[in-house]
């Protein structure tokens, strides 16, 4: 589907893709590791070159070049994955994400022995416009995992507030726990400064997902979809 504008300076936007025919794009740990890594080295200015890479030093700490975007937050799941951008450079989306994807599915395909593509066309991309909305994000993106215990929460609600909490707290594949100060190397992925300041304790932060979790359906957006009928699955 065309995009209906053009990505701007300065602005922030909700990135998307799945994989084609809703296909798998994670198959083990090691793809979304992969992965992960990919979105700290394709985000600069300095070709990426994994045979290159300082053995015995962490990726995250690799030079790059300057950074073409500035990720607020993300969250992988078996067939899509969910971005969170600001536009820091002149073109740094489409850059970045260029990078990105032809760098997966080259490292997908080799893998698996494989050709052709593996996701669903050019990647999807919703334009943050307004303050709510964006600080919606954080909670649409950040609570995609809960499909994974519970298929149907958004339908029925939640069933096991705990259960849920603990799910959130133990997937490796988003940026959830940088939230809660978890000091990880794939902290380096996030830069928190682009982005509104929502959430000045862990405990706001929580309490912010929490109520998503338990009043999603109620809970509307000016203007945009709530997280009851928006999805990518």
């Amino acid at each position: 589907m065309e995009r209906k504008f053009a990505f701007a300076l300065d602005e922030h936007y909700h990135i998307y893709n799945r994989g084609t025919d809703r296909r798998l794009i994670f198959l083990d740990d090691a793809d979304y590791a992969h992965f992960l890594k990919l979105l700290y080295l394709c985000n600069g200015t300095k070709r990426v070159e994994l045979r290159l890479l300082p053995k015995g030093k962490s990726p995250f700490e690799s030079n790059r070049g300057e950074t073409l975007v500035d990720i607020g937050c993300y969250c992988l799941m078996p067939n899509h994955f969910h971005l969170l951008l600001h536009e820091k450079v002149e073109g740094g989306v489409s850059k970045f994400m260029l990078k990105l994807i032809t760098a997966y599915v080259m490292y997908f395909n080799r893998k698996y022995a494989r050709s052709g593509g593996l996701f669903e066309d050019s990647f999807k991309a919703t334009r943050a416009n307004d303050d709510r909305y964006l600080e919606y994000l954080f909670a649409y993106i950040h609570l995609n995992p809960i499909k994974l215990i519970e298929p149907r929460w958004k339908e029925a609600g939640i069933s096991d507030l705990t259960k849920a909490r603990e799910h959130l707290s133990t997937y490796a594949y988003s940026s959830y726990l940088e939230f809660f100060g978890h000091e990880r190397e794939q902290k380096s992925i996030l830069n928190r400064n682009a982005f509104p300041e929502y959430f000045e304790t862990q405990k706001e932060f929580a309490d912010f997902h929490d109520q998503w979790l338990q009043f999603g359906n109620d809970f509307t957006v000016d203007g945009h979809e709530s997280l009851a009928t928006e999805s990518v699955e």
